[in-house]
């Protein structure tokens, strides 16, 4: 590249054409124009008789200038002329380009991928080799290597590139590159991530002394997390972090649920020269208990998702006692210890069985009670089988009951009358401690203290399953707590009191361990589970939740841990659930990142860029169309020197001329900014007259996309329209002609069964007249696709969400959209051709939104409206050739065909609506016939 100033070009060598200007002036100086034509009257014959020898007129000078002019603007374009954004690199040698794909790269990962695309672009202009590395640790099974490239051979990798859900690894990296030995005055480009992490300063040293290095990163405050909240605060928080003190920073938290909803949204603001916040979520525990996960709006990283499992779950538990002073002695009332221990971490709830059991309860205790009738025993044993969980405690009740004769129901295991007491002072036996817990019991893990002693305690009737059922025993093996399964639920028995009458048990910290285990038994998770977790579902890059992955490992178990401690998150373990559905434990990115503070500075003569630098501006076009409209002039002023420019013919001839220019300027346009404009005014497709265009969009069933204004954008959808069409040529009668692009300030779209509406953040609102032609669209029965292509988790609209989101939801501020929700398993769009489980696109994962069925005002089936972020006009688009532009991730080919498949049904679902919802009453349908 050769920068002149403020321009620079791309081919400079095409410059050298110059130099032959002085050689085309001399010839067309010496070589004469063209006779002039005029009328030929025989009478004139004898007038003006010239002599023999007839001397040539020159060429006028100002018509040779214009010529040089012309030929001097072409030589100018094959040059490449452009304006330079600032991020020229440094001439010479090969590029070794780093990218940090770590966690905190996931926030501007398409803006980093896009800037790696760009210096692909002009080291092949520049004819330099260049090899990637990536900093993060690759998948299990994966490998790095630095290889020096075509940069052509690069451009797959590059746009496979994933963030990942674990930090970089720059010690392995640095030794990576030093085993290639890459030539000395190799240049480095370090595609630097927003956080600093272990080693980096140490890395930046290593990459400099390779040769010239140019540290590219973002310019914001760097990213903000989650880390661990407190599972016993009464209220549900979210324990921001970030890497800086510097300004206050406003940020949002969302608690969402597992099918997507958006239950709450609370805001707050860092306070400067503060890098923690906490945000309280203040929800109901109807509400509470439905939250999956926590996370940071507009960051989509590992570390901004807080996933939330059992532990942090707040559960109803209900007292029920029948002691004539409850409250009226707090010391003596069976409730009081109980009331303390349970209140940290569940919601208290007093009543009798009758009352409790009319609202959503997950555990209901039953101090020594007495009193209880036959219907509301039957309520308990309800309330067991649906998977409640049910504790009593033993008392001067339950001893003096005829529980032997099997009178009492609610017992996990026959008890004797009476009790046993254990010390005294007519006694010769001591207080007995607590005997550790087996593996197999749900306090397996917990420390038991040696002050923890039982004085008195009802005795259970020895029996063959007895050593099942009992999950704590005293040092001499009698059981203090048994347990059995009743349906869904647990019935659990404690063998002594609930206050300290009986044992010092309420009194320790023991107490409250051995409960909040119990509680937590009310929704299937037996406190620790003494097994390997198993990978269930994990999160990726970006912070969405997808399956398993291939070589992660399971999460070891409770003893295992205790011995080797926690494995770090990596590839073999990364951030999500393990277990499985009925038994799973949450493993977040951001409690492990303490100390992580945000990039800042370079190493001693490395040089800055900012990420956020825009593109070189390509002026080759307007050099074209400059030398295009010049040599229009000339072919004009010619036809005038020649008196071409009187009659029909000189009309005719003028047109021909022009049009081979025309054709000639398209022909010698071969650069990729100026196919990128041609391009740009080819995608719309349609006659620019109203009328022709409506009876070009009349004629044939076509698909139509809105015009962003962004050339490469219309080029993406025309592309995946015209690929999508062609799908459905082959595979369906269905046969679309070329697709339009629209602009729905003037055109109109009633012609248009479906709407692709790709969203970009510089898109223009829409003016009064425009809103009024898309919702009469919606309202006639067409169908919008709206595509952020940001791959973000889109969430309801209307809420905030990624940056292509919250452009939608300011375009479509003044739309008549319909309530949305997640598109549901059986809905129409996943059998209207194919039958699909997902709707895939160039990403996959994320939510499609369609008209909320249960408000649906209409009985069409037919939702106006589709929202999603999967760039599915980006899986379709193929280029001339018939190969796919685009890389599908993470599914590869496959992911590319269900796209495909995806897009087809989309197309029936807008052409036949509801025919195929009738399916749905085929079985009422045969009953009726065979009637």
């Amino acid at each position: 590249m050769l920068i002149l100033g403020p321009l620079a070009f791309a081919v400079p060598w095409a410059l050298a054409a110059l130099a032959a200007l002085p050689i085309l002036w001399w010839l067309l100086r010496v070589i004469p124009p063209a006779p002039q034509r005029i009328s030929f009257p025989a009478i004139r014959l004898l007038e003006g008789l010239r002599p023999e020898e007839d001397t040539p007129h020159s060429t006028p000078w100002w018509l040779l200038l214009l010529r040089l002019l012309i030929v001097t603007l072409v030589i100018l374009a094959i040059a490449r002329p452009l304006i330079p954004s600032g991020t020229a690199l440094p001439a010479g040698g090969p590029i070794l380009l780093v990218f940090d794909d770590g966690w905190s790269s996931a926030r501007d990962f398409e803006a980093r991928r896009d800037r790696a695309l760009r210096i692909l672009d002009q080291s092949e202009r520049e004819n330099r080799a260049v090899a990637l590395v990536t900093t993060a640790d690759p998948l299990p099974g994966q490998r790095r290597e630095v290889d020096l490239s075509p940069p052509s051979a690069l451009r797959s990798a590059i746009g496979a590139l994933q963030p990942k859900p674990w930090g970089r690894n720059p010690e392995t990296v640095a030794n990576l590159i030093d085993a290639a030995g890459l030539e000395p005055e190799t240049t480095v480009v370090w595609l630097r991530e927003g956080i600093a992490g272990d080693g980096a300063e140490a890395f930046g040293d290593r990459l400099s002394a390779l040769g010239d290095l140019i540290v590219i990163d973002g310019a914001d405050g760097g990213p903000v997390w989650i880390d661990d909240p407190d599972p016993a605060d009464l209220a549900l928080t979210a324990e921001l972090r970030r890497g800086t003190t510097i300004g206050d920073r406003p940020v949002a938290v969302r608690a969402i649920a597992e099918d997507g909803r958006v239950l709450t949204r609370q805001s707050a603001a860092f306070e400067p020269d503060s890098d923690r916040l906490t945000v309280e979520i203040d929800l109901p525990t109807e509400l509470r208990n439905d939250v999956a996960r926590l996370e940071v709006e507009d960051e989509n990283t590992a570390a901004s998702v807080f996933l939330v499992d059992e532990s942090y779950k707040r559960r109803p538990v209900g007292l029920i006692s029948s002691s004539d002073f409850e409250g009226s002695q707090p010391l003596l009332d069976e409730l009081y210890y109980l009331e303390r221990a349970l209140a940290p971490f569940t919601e208290i709830r007093r009543g009798d069985v009758d009352t409790l059991l009319q609202r959503e309860l997950a555990v209901a205790v039953l101090a020594d009670a007495g009193g209880i009738t036959f219907e509301q025993r039957e309520q308990l044993e309800a309330f067991l089988e649906d998977g409640g969980v049910i504790l009593r405690f033993a008392g001067e009740r339950l001893a003096a009951s005829d529980s032997d004769g099997g009178g009492d129901t609610l017992l996990p295991v026959r008890v004797r009358r009476g009790d046993r007491t254990l010390g005294g002072a007519l006694s010769w036996s001591r207080p007995e401690p607590l005997a550790p817990f087996d593996g197999s019991s749900p306090f397996a893990g917990i420390a038991v203290p040696e002050d923890v002693t039982v004085s008195r305690q009802i005795l259970a009737e020895p029996s063959i399953d007895l050593g099942e059922k009992t999950w704590a025993r005293l040092v001499d093996g009698t059981p203090l707590v048994t347990a059995e399964r009743r349906g869904d639920g647990w019935l659990v028995l404690v063998h002594t009191t609930a206050n300290a009458d009986w044992s010092n048990l309420p009194l320790s910290g023991l107490f409250v361990q051995m409960l909040r285990r119990i509680v937590a038994l009310s929704q299937g998770v037996g406190g620790t589970v003494e097994r390997a977790m198993p990978p269930y579902r994990l999160l990726d890059g970006f912070g969405t939740l997808g399956g398993g992955v291939a070589g992660t490992e399971p999460l070891p178990s409770a003893s295992a841990r205790a011995e080797t401690g926690m494995p770090p998150i990596g590839p073999r373990h990364p951030p999500g659930f393990y277990g499985d559905e009925n038994a799973r434990e949450a493993r977040n990115l951001g409690p492990s990142l303490a100390g992580a503070v945000v990039a800042s500075g370079v190493p001693d003569g490395a040089a800055r860029q900012p990420l956020e630098a825009g593109r070189d501006t390509e002026l080759q076009g307007w050099v074209f169309a400059m030398a295009l409209l010049l040599a229009i002039v000339d072919t004009l002023v010619g036809l005038a020197l020649r008196g071409l420019l009187t009659g029909k013919l000189s009309a005719a001839r003028v047109g021909d001329e022009v049009a081979v220019l025309v054709l000639t300027a398209f022909l010698l346009a071969p650069s990729p900014g100026t196919a990128q404009q041609l391009q740009g005014q080819m995608t719309e497709g349609k006659p620019a007259d109203p009328e022709a265009f409506a009876l070009a969009a009349a004629s044939d069933m076509r698909l139509a996309y809105v015009l962003t204004g962004d050339s490469w954008i219309d080029g993406i959808s025309h592309d995946g329209l015209t690929g999508l069409g062609e799908e459905l040529t082959r595979r369906t009668a269905v046969e679309p002609a070329a697709p339009f692009g629209v602009d729905v300030e003037r055109d109109e779209l009633a012609f248009f069964p479906l709407l692709y509406w790709p969203i970009t953040r510089e898109q223009p609102s829409l003016s009064g007249q425009a809103v009024a032609r898309v919702n009469d669209y919606m309202r006639n029965g067409g169908i919008i696709i709206f595509d952020t292509r940001d791959r973000s988790e889109v969430t309801m609209p209307g809420a905030a969400g990624g940056s292509g989101l919250r452009r939608l939801v300011q375009l479509s501020e003044d739309l008549d959209i319909p309530p949305l929700a997640p598109a549901s398993p059986n809905h129409v769009l996943t059998r209207a051709f194919y039958l699909l489980d997902e709707f895939p696109g160039r990403y996959t994962g994320g939510t499609v939104w369609l008209e909320d069925e249960r408000v649906r005002s209409s009985d069409t089936e037919v939702s106006p409206v589709l929202v999603g972020s999967h760039d599915w006009a980006g899986a379709w688009a193929r280029d001339r050739a018939g190969l796919a532009r685009f890389p599908v991730v993470p599914g590869g080919e496959i992911q590319r065909e269900m796209a495909t498949r995806f897009g087809i049904n989309l197309v029936m679902y807008a052409l036949t609506g509801n025919y195929k919802a009738d399916q749905v009453h085929v079985p009422s349908i045969l009953e009726r016939l065979g009637q």
